[in-house]
């Protein structure tokens, strides 16, 4: 299997998948092309959530403003699975999620292609072929790649030499929390940085967010519709919602938005 995520939004993904088939005979997976645009902390945030789902695979993923640039082509592997994509942070979290999970080390290659590779479309003349080559040669055997017209070859790379990027965390104390928005998602749910077990441990029927008193539930429907709500949301966070609305227009929030939890 080789599953696919980018902000390409369409077509660009159909050349991508067509290096791929041209290369291998993987099931070919789509986790997600409408990813926010150039927003790699985003992307990031949506791969650690999905990708653990999958059994083990070649993860494809690129969210790449720095395209062209002298940024380099990486792919990590955990275990069985192995992550494709540019060296921006973007693969970080995710690899993460995986060695915890899975008890594994994290181990980092660096990915060498020729001169012929577009500079605007790495996805299609860089990520794809490494993609399938990987696939190809099997997970465990990524560093005896044999090169390619499109990869030159993979080598080792120290993991602490590529780019990192974490998620902020909040400050908690038991009576308040003040975080950030990671994310808002297609319903307009807004995922905060604030872990649910400190939510859970709050007894009362309401909490403050930003100054406005809100209701406090296990789901969307235990208010009615249009109303707002804060429950713990599928990712382990605490969610700024509204039931059959959007969140983040409820509340007036967007991605990096600071919000504040207190207790009263």
């Amino acid at each position: 299997m080789i599953t696919l995520a980018s902000d390409f939004g369409s077509p660009y993904p159909a050349a991508m998948k067509g290096v791929l088939c041209s290369h291998t005979d993987a099931q070919l997976v789509d986790i997600a092309h409408d990813l926010p645009r150039q927003d790699v902390r985003a992307a990031a945030f949506w791969l650690r959530e999905t990708v653990p789902f999958f059994p083990p695979a070649v993860h494809l993923a690129v969210v790449d403003p720095g395209v062209g640039t002298d940024r380099r082509a990486i792919a990590l592997r955990v275990g069985s699975h192995a992550l494709v994509g540019p060296d921006n942070g973007l693969l970080r979290p995710v690899a993460r999620r995986l060695a915890v999970d899975g008890n594994e080390p994290v181990v980092a290659f660096r990915i060498r292609t020729d001169d012929s590779a577009s500079t605007t479309f790495h996805g299609r003349d860089v990520f794809a072929p490494a993609a399938a080559a990987i696939h190809e040669a099997g997970v465990e055997r990524i560093a005896a790649i044999e090169p390619t017209d499109a990869v030159v070859g993979i080598d080792p790379l120290s993991l602490d030499d590529c780019v990192d990027l974490s998620f902020p965390e909040p400050t908690l104390t038991t009576d308040r929390a003040v975080g950030e928005v990671l994310v808002v998602d297609d319903f307009g749910n807004a995922v905060t940085n604030v872990p649910g077990e400190w939510l859970a441990r709050h007894e009362a029927d309401t909490i403050c967010v930003n100054g406005d008193r809100i209701v406090v539930a296990d789901t969307f429907a235990d208010v009615a519709p249009g109303e707002r709500v804060v429950i713990i949301g599928s990712h382990g966070y605490v969610e700024c919602d509204v039931n059959r609305g959007r969140g983040d227009d409820a509340f007036g929030l967007a991605a990096t938005s600071a919000v504040r939890f207190v207790r009263e």
